[in-house]
């Protein structure tokens, strides 16, 4: 087995998977929150350089992206060689959606000869297969929630924006751009009563043809608090291509704010 780094961004995830793969190596990165141990090894985006000389000298041929990385701000004077010939690559995808940066981030650690895994390749448990994991069958109202939250997902892929949707009732409360879920659903959440007859549903998919190696969707017990705080009572996810963080405790936080979660073959 090739030996494994994971570069870990904030949230569980990280952890969960140096849980699964006890021998990989932890990469955090200056600036970057994490809840690893002290083992990890701490580098910097200015010094890529630095990074790929010290992945290949402790043996790793895989890598693996995990946890949320916001956009970090980047001191030109600090970068080493190998980042000053990157930047110009870097600089056009940045003026891009996320799906276009994360893409090229792929490139830079293949041509360096590192094979990049998803989150779920290394703990297939992360995602869901296709059925009801709480609650009720879709249909009815949400059910054409459902597909109309999806067909907004599929017409906006092209665009690179959005991984999440809200729609109640056959309307669009709001879509998940770069400031992420949590900011779709407080602003759901803050909208007018009189657009709202509550009970809608949160669709949850990565775009069409997205490198579900990076920026995999993902949910978590803070969603369902988040969805039912929206006055949401349903969370829809495409089957093996969401991540269900802690998924025991989603579905316990789930049955007892009475939200149904369905994962669907799309």
């Amino acid at each position: 087995m090739s030996r494994l780094a994971i570069l870990a961004g904030s949230g569980a995830l990280p952890q969960r998977l140096s849980d699964a793969r006890t021998d990989a190596i932890l990469i955090s990165f200056a600036g970057v929150p994490h809840a690893l141990g002290p083992k990890t090894q701490e580098h910097s985006f200015e010094k890529m350089g630095a990074l790929f000389d010290a992945l290949k000298a402790q043996g790793v041929r895989e890598v693996v992206m995990a946890g949320a990385m916001s956009r970090p701000p980047l001191n030109p004077n600090a970068f080493d060689d190998v980042m000053t010939a990157l930047a110009p690559r870097l600089i056009v995808a940045m003026q891009g959606g996320d799906d276009a940066l994360l893409r090229l981030v792929i490139a830079i650690f293949e041509e360096q000869g590192f094979t990049v895994r998803g989150a779920h390749e290394i703990d297939p448990s992360l995602t869901a297969n296709a059925g009801t994991l709480v609650g009720t069958v879709l249909s009815g109202t949400h059910e054409k929630d459902a597909k109309r939250g999806f067909e907004i997902l599929n017409a906006l892929s092209p665009l690179d924006v959005g991984q999440g949707v809200v729609v109640e009732n056959g309307l669009c409360l709001g879509i998940e751009t770069l400031q992420g879920t949590d900011a779709l659903l407080d602003f759901v959440a803050r909208s007018p009563k009189h657009l709202r007859k509550l009970g809608g549903v949160f669709i949850k998919a990565p775009k069409r043809d997205q490198d579900l190696r990076v920026d995999m969707p993902t949910i978590g017990p803070d969603t369902v608090k988040a969805v039912s705080a929206a006055g949401l009572s349903c969370i829809v996810i495409e089957a093996g291509s969401v991540i269900v963080l802690s998924k025991d405790d989603v579905v316990t936080a789930a049955n007892s704010a009475g939200i149904s979660l369905i994962a669907l073959d799309i």
